[in-house]
């Protein structure tokens, strides 16, 4: 698909969007997502940091961390601000072989670090990096250089799909292989939406969705760990003590929350009942302390969020921008789904998978991660504006 056909499909952009000097309809609910999930990981882990030894029995072990991972985070973001598009396309397939390579490293019984029966960590000291989190980037930038250097060939099997289906079961492999099939979904998403993206032919693209939902059915059903997963999310009463523990749990969170909550820190599950409150199950202790209301202002966030990835996107596909345009959209592709599996496994609708909230949730590659991409994204709409201004981008 050419350029021309990618404007058609996207529309036609407002030339008024590059008289303001930055997007405030992004900036500002990220960085209401980032504080809101400062405060509530010291709020959801709190009792945690105060009873457990190897915190020290701090109360605010936690909140330092991740204000910690936060301003690493900002600190790494401000400096891929000043990265051109450009050149991230030209590092992005090595920056996936790092992440790659990363990925292999993880495996290694002396390296890497097994927490919960996962081996996903790499330690450094103190400091646990996660490569599956990092790769998710990775594999938006890979994913959108691919397909903007293969736009004539998107209508062809062999020539469009299968060099990039091959890479990306590579990664699949060795993230099942820790195992971590959240990030094997979101990363596998990512890649397929992309190609969606760019143009592939749609016939091709239903026919790879059919094959994918059945080997996301074949790979569930052939290991039993998978399989109690979804048992237990079907029916969690029934083994409430049990494999239906923490989502029962998550569930009574949401319930005594009702409109409003109980008010900020008043929280009863985070008190030693709700496993990994602070990272997978953010949005449960949200959900008890603020209520519906609160929940809904968090969903809100992340829909005014991703719909500003899209837009961002169609506005530099519009500029004949392919690579930054899909950049955008991959990223809104990543927030949007693994917030939306997040949020699903929060309230029941999804069996469990180990992802957390994207910029809220506890943890330091993952904050890292998000902060970089958010930066990368307004990078986007910096040079868009540039460009619709008359300026070199």
């Amino acid at each position: 698909m050419n350029t021309a056909t990618l404007s058609r499909r996207y529309g036609q952009g407002s030339p008024a969007a590059a008289t303001a000097e930055i997007d405030a309809l992004l900036i500002w609910p990220a960085l209401a997502l980032l504080l809101t999930g400062l405060v509530m990981v010291y709020s959801a882990s709190i009792a945690t940091a105060e009873g457990n030894a190897f915190t020290g029995h701090q109360p605010a072990y936690f909140l330092v961390r991740h204000a910690v991972y936060l301003t690493i985070g900002l600190v790494a973001a401000l400096i891929a601000f000043q990265v051109p598009l450009r050149f991230w396309q030209q590092m992005a397939p090595w920056a996936f072989l790092a992440g790659i390579v990363l990925l292999i490293v993880v495996l290694l019984p002396v390296i890497g670090r097994s927490v919960n029966g996962a081996q996903r960590w790499i330690g450094f000291g103190p400091i646990n990096l996660q490569p599956s989190e990092l790769m998710k980037l990775f594999a938006v930038l890979y994913a959108a250089d691919y397909t903007a250097r293969k736009l004539a060939d998107m209508d062809s099997f062999r020539r469009g799909f299968v060099p990039l289906a091959a890479v990306m079961l590579l990664v699949g492999g060795l993230l099942l292989r820790e195992p971590d099939f959240g990030a094997f979904v979101v990363i596998i998403s990512i890649a397929m939406g992309i190609l969606f993206l760019g143009g592939i032919n749609v016939r091709l693209f239903a026919i790879l969705i059919g094959v994918m939902m059945v080997a996301f059915i074949l790979l569930i059903w052939s290991s039993p760990y998978r399989l109690e997963r979804i048992t237990s999310y079907m029916d969690p009463w029934q083994n409430a003590f049990g494999k239906g523990y923490q989502l029962s749990h998550s569930l009574i969170a949401f319930g005594r929350g009702e409109w409003f909550g109980v008010g900020l820190g008043a929280s009863v599950e985070k008190l030693f009942y709700l496993p990994e409150a602070h990272t997978d199950f953010l949005l449960a202790v949200i959900a008890e302390e603020l209520g519906f209301a609160g929940v809904v202002v968090v969903v809100g966030l992340f829909a005014l969020l991703v719909q500003r990835c899209f837009a961002i996107g169609r506005q530099a596909l519009l500029l004949d921008r392919i690579f930054s345009g899909l950049v955008a959209q991959g990223i809104g592709i990543w927030f949007g789904l693994q917030s939306f599996i997040n949020m699903g496994v929060n309230m029941g609708l999804l069996p469990t998978k180990g992802l957390t909230l994207p910029l809220m949730s506890f943890g330091g590659s993952g904050i890292v991660a998000n902060c970089v991409a958010l930066a990368v994204l307004l990078r986007v709409d910096y040079e868009n504006r540039r460009l619709m201004r008359g300026l070199p981008a």
